[in-house]
Order: structure tokens, then C-alpha cells, then sequence
């Protein structure tokens, strides 16, 4: 084995069980992955300095494929079920061998961080790829240590990943050739069979969503900005419903895109990047992300023009799952370390396919937690496999398919400490208005700013509002820079009472979903919509 880099760690790769690899790189600089990516034709150089890759038939997320090892050490804290699927210590132990056979010969990259921006709960981790840009993504997502102090570190977890590597259904236990395991005794995962570099980062965050908890911290899919007097901001949503975009805003601080924790000494980013959608994006709407895009960021599955090296952010020959990777210092108001105080207003993010549930509205301390464990939304296409257009979903937390725990367990640590810190909730619809799906239109963006930066600057205090009949939310009658008309979902509908049955529609999914959610207080339950 030849070694290449710097710092390598004392704890090697053999703790791994990786014995016979070829070549090994150990933390290398951006400018050297770019150089090995583009000569090993894994990407292409834009005109604006970003690595152009592709992720070939995984364009998003492959839920199906992912997996939890049933083990002693955690069976008891597990949310065992459709989400959290198992496998067993010996299918995982015959996975790992593929993948080491797989390794044998080939060069690896290594790659040294952090997850967890507070000190106190921050942990070391490890990513080896079998591809420069995948290392190079993994750089630009998590916390990167100061240059020269990697050799003393010891990874808590390692991603062991290998796009190459197939699994054998029949043999292995797996769902697909494509397999996404965490085995939390152990300390690893194991990814093959997908080159979609999500699946790096979306491992991480459900490990610190098993990891944070039960050291008394919330973990959240969300982002989170600061404003000048310094009060705390969070956006919770699934994909696709406007995180990246809504916390990147001139005019406030950002702390983080999309994974943080909730300590008692505040709010601290999982991450040490970003992972933006970029789909139509431009500089005149989405400016802070355009301008992120520069050397040392990594697009994924865009169209590049061959000549001119622009792209085309419009275009969805590929997917409409379009990615940019590229570190948090890139946002040039950043906060670095990426920690806030205590928030003063929670966002709950929903992507509304129906176009029926109000732009913004303020929730009551049981709607908080009735729309939390709701967690509706539309999958947005592109973002898992097979969604081609968006689908209605309920996503317990705003983000079930990264919680190893039961979600009534971020649900209480939530209300907790939306009571404790007197905190002001909000629900935000940013899909369509006038209509759903295929008859509407999506909501304008920047009317959603408006509300949004009314809502958390207290200009919506003093304003009246009235209760939604069907959803029961409050809604405001007048906000600044917004149209009255598009306040009110009915009256921007050609017919109302294609609306009323529309959102009749929505409120009895609601009622179903509901029922499916274990140990409801009868106050949580009530504070849903009524038909």
C-alpha cells in the first residue's frame, strides 16, 4: 500500500478491516481532487470553477435500499418499521466483505472531519471513497479540521463507500444491488451500488439523529439564520420545500442549510457545508447560492453546455434533483463557527401539491406539534427514486426517513423547548396557489420572503388575524409587500368551490394520517383540521 497526502491518521484504514488497498490518499486539497477527478474523467470543469459530476441511474435518495443492524447495543431504541428497516449482524458482516474484496487493489481516498459544530457534542468521522469527487463532496459537507491535526484522530463513525460494489439481493438480504447500512455498534456504514453523493451526507444526520438525543440534544432537519440583534431563526422542511433558500438571506446570518442540533446552550450546525437544489436557480432570485458556486463546489447531474462550459440550471435532461455541494464560507455572511442562541421563531416548511393550505400562518402550541408529527408536504421530483412530479406525503419531524428513534421523541424535546424558550411557531406553504398541481402555480418567492421576514421580525405582531375554517390555523389579513388576495388561498382560485373541495381533500388525508401516529394527546389531535 502506497500513501499519499497529509496527516494521515495513526488509526488506519486496517481498523476498517480494509487490509489490501491500492493506492491511499489522505486529505487532500480541493485544487489535487479536481486534478485526479478530471483526469479520471469522474467530472468535467465549469466555466465558473464548480466540478461538473454525474451520479448515473441514482439521481436521489434510494429509501428502499437503506438499512439499520439489528444489534444488542440498540434494538431497544430503535423506530423499527417501514422507515427503519433491519438487517441482520451477519448480512451486514457479509456486505463489509464485499466491500473489502471490492477495495483490494483499487485507490482510496480518505477523508477526516467532524459532524456537530458545538465542541461538546461534536464527534470525529471518517469517509473512504473509491472516487476523488466523492471525497472532495464529502470535504466540502462536513467539518473540516485545521490543516496538520489529523493524526492523532480516531473516527467514532466511518462511511465505507463504494458505488461500484453490488450487492446480491439473494444472498445479502438486501432490497436492490443498492445498499445504504449504519451499524451503530460497529461504527460504520457501508454505501454501494449508488453513486448519488446524498447518501454520504443523509447517513451522517441519521447517525447524530440517534447519536444527539440521548445526550439530551434535539436534532433537526432544518436550516437556521441570526439576525442583527441576534435572534435565532429555524426552517424545517423536507426537501425541495425552500430550507437552503429561505435561510439564505442577505439580511440575516446563516448558521446552517439543513441539519442542526438543540442544545441547552443553543443552536449548532451538523454540517460544515451546504447541499443546495438548483434547479431554475438564477442570481437574481437565489443570489447568495449563485455566487457559492465557484471552484471547490461540486454540481451534480447539471447540463453543461460542451463548449462554453455554462450551465443550464433550467434544464432537467437528467433530473430535476439538481445539486450543488460547496463549504458554509462560501455564503459570504456565514457564521463561523456555525452556532446561535436559542431561537425565537420555528418555520415549519410545507411544499403544498394541493395548493389549498394558507402562505403563511401561525400556530398555536398544539398546532406546533400536530403539524410536526404531521410533517406534510410533497415530495418534490427527483428527490427519491421514481417521483416524477410531486406526490402528497406525511413525514413525521419534517424528516422520518433520517430518525433511527421514534418520532415522539423529537416531537417532546420539541415542545419542551418551544415552552421553555417562549418560542413563536409558523406554518409556510411554499408550493401552489390558485390551483394544485398542473392547474396552479407556485407560490412567488418573493412573496414568500415577505412573510417570512415579517413573520420573524415581529412586523406580523400587531396585525389581526382570523382562523382558516377548514385548517384551523391563523392566518393574517394583511402583510407587507404581499397582496391581500394571495393571503387567503380561496380567493386566488377561478372557483371556490373547487378550493373548498380541494382542501376538504387535504383535511381528510390529514384525519387519516393522524390516526396512524401512537400516543396522541386528545388536545394535539383536536388541534388538526376539521371537515
Amino acid at each position: 500500500m502506497t500513501t499519499h497526502g497529509y496527516n494521515p491518521s495513526q488509526f488506519g484504514l486496517e481498523a476498517h478491516g480494509i487490509d489490501q488497498p491500492g493506492e491511499v490518499y489522505w486529505n487532500l486539497s480541493s485544487a489535487e481532487l479536481y486534478e485526479i477527478a478530471i483526469c479520471a474523467n469522474e467530472g468535467r470543469l465549469a466555466a465558473n470553477g464548480a466540478i461538473v459530476c454525474e451520479t448515473g441511474i441514482h439521481t436521489g435518495r434510494s429509501p428502499k435500499d437503506k438499512f439499520i443492524v439489528r444489534e444488542s447495543s440498540t434494538e431497544s431504541d430503535i423506530g423499527w418499521g417501514k422507515v427503519n428497516k433491519e438487517i441482520s449482524e451477519a448480512q451486514f458482516d457479509g456486505l463489509h466483505r464485499r466491500i473489502i474484496e471490492h477495495y483490494r487493489g483499487r485507490k482510496l481516498y480518505v477523508r477526516d472531519m467532524a459532524a456537530g459544530a458545538e465542541e461538546e457534542t461534536q464527534i470525529p468521522i471518517r469517509v473512504v471513497t473509491e472516487t476523488a469527487w466523492h471525497n472532495l463532496f464529502a470535504s466540502q459537507l462536513f467539518i473540516r479540521p485545521k490543516f496538520g491535526s489529523t493524526k492523532n484522530h480516531q473516527p467514532k463513525f466511518t462511511i465505507l463507500n463504494a458505488p461500484t460494489c453490488m450487492a446480491d439481493p439473494a444472498v445479502d438480504g438486501t432490497h436492490s444491488e443498492t445498499f445504504v447500512v449504519i451499524n451503530f455498534a460497529k461504527g460504520l456504514v457501508l454505501i454501494g451500488g449508488t453513486a448519488y453523493a446524498g447518501e454520504i451526507k443523509k447517513s451522517i444526520f441519521s447517525i447524530m439523529n440517534y447519536l444527539l438525543p440521548t445526550a439530551g440534544v434535539l436534532s433537526m432537519h432544518c436550516s437556521a439564520n441570526i439576525g442583527a440583534d441576534g435572534d435565532t431563526a429555524l426552517f424545517f422542511g423536507l426537501s425541495g420545500t425552500g430550507k437552503t433558500t429561505l435561510s439564505a438571506d442577505p439580511e440575516r446570518r446563516l448558521i446552517g442549510d439543513d441539519e442542526h442540533g438543540w442544545s441547552d446552550r443553543g443552536v449548532f450546525n451538523i454540517e460544515g457545508g451546504c447541499y443546495a437544489k438548483c434547479i431554475k436557480l438564477s442570481l437574481e432570485t437565489e443570489p447568495q447560492i449563485y455566487q457559492a458556486i465557484k471552484f471547490g463546489s461540486v454540481l451534480e447531474n447539471v447540463v453543461m453546455d460542451d463548449a462554453t462550459r455554462e450551465i443550464d440550471y433550467d434544464a432537467t435532461t437528467l433530473t430535476e434533483n439538481t445539486r450543488v455541494a460547496y463549504p458554509i464560507d462560501y455564503i459570504n455572511n456565514a457564521v463561523i463557527p456555525s452556532i446561535g442562541g436559542h431561537p425565537k421563531n420555528v418555520v415549519f416548511l410545507t411544499c403544498d401539491a394541493f395548493g389549498v393550505l394558507p402562505p403563511i400562518s401561525k400556530l398555536t402550541p398544539e398546532q406546533t406539534m400536530y403539524h410536526f408529527l404531521a410533517g406534510y408536504t410533497a415530495k418534490v421530483a427527483g428527490t427519491e427514486e421514481g417521483v416524477t412530479e410531486p406526490q402528497a406525503t406525511f413525514s413525521s419531524c419534517f424528516g422520518e426517513p433520517f430518525l433511527p428513534l421514534p418520532p415522539q421523541r423529537y416531537a417532546a424535546m420539541l415542545g419542551e423547548r418551544v415552552e421553555k424558550y417562549d418560542v413563536k411557531c409558523w406554518l409556510v406553504n411554499t408550493g401552489w396557489t390558485g390551483g394544485g398541481y398542473g392547474v396552479g402555480r407556485r407560490m412567488n418567492l418573493s412573496h414568500t420572503r415577505a412573510m417570512v421576514k415579517a413573520a420573524i421580525s415581529g412586523k406580523l405582531d400587531d396585525v389581526e388575524f382570523v382562523a382558516d375554517p377548514i385548517f384551523g390555523v391563523s392566518t393574517p389579513t394583511s402583510c407587507p409587500s404581499v397582496p391581500a388576495d394571495v393571503l387567503t388561498p380561496r380567493l386566488t382560485w377561478a372557483d371556490p368551490q373547487a378550493y373548498d373541495a380541494k382542501a376538504k381533500e387535504l383535511a381528510s388525508l390529514f384525519a387519516e394520517n393522524v390516526k396512524t401516529i401512537k400516543d396522541l394527546s386528545e388536545a394535539i389531535a383536536a388541534a388538526g383540521p376539521q371537515i
